[in-house]
């Protein structure tokens, strides 16, 4: 499988939703999460993408230690969770840091815990919850094929508006 350069946006158990200015590299405070939830993985996105949504494709990270905020990891994309959000089509795939042998099991969604998924799939049923206008519809899981083509797509989207 092919592995990713990905920017850590959101740590691990935070309530802090971060994001990077695209212009100047800066990590910004973009809200803190209404809810009493916190990310159930590190967060963030591949560089040199763009997703259905305008924003370059999520990505959400399975690691043993949560990463810092402007972070960038090699990854292995093995899944895919589908959702669309108040903003459109948002999906956000799922990986495994590349070349960590703690990791080399998990090789598609469904070598990931179920319970894990449980978790990752109820923060982004609920994460939204109790702000204003906002929603979320979750669309199940795709496999690491479907996340690979995603993140294909995403290359192949910035490419074509002239990024």
């Amino acid at each position: 499988m092919a592995e990713y350069d990905a920017v850590i946006e959101i740590p691990r158990g935070s309530r802090n939703k971060y994001e990077v200015d695209h212009e100047t590299g800066r990590v910004y405070l973009d809200r803190v999460l209404y809810t009493s939830f916190m990310y159930p993985t590190d967060y963030g996105y591949f560089e040199n993408t763009l997703g259905l949504d305008g924003d370059p494709v999520d990505v959400l990270v399975l690691l043993d230690y949560p990463l810092f905020p402007g972070v960038g990891v090699s990854v292995r994309p093995v899944g895919v969770f589908n959702m669309t959000d108040d903003g459109g089509s948002d999906a956000k795939v799922i990986a495994v840091p590349a070349g960590d042998p703690r990791w080399d099991h998990i090789q598609d969604v469904l070598d990931i815990p179920e319970y894990t998924r449980k978790e990752i799939e109820h923060f982004f049923e609920h994460y939204k919850d109790l702000e204003p206008g906002k929603w979320v519809k979750t669309e199940g899981w795709g496999d690491a094929a479907e996340a690979d083509q995603i993140i294909v797509d995403g290359i192949a989207k910035l490419a074509a508006e002239g990024h």
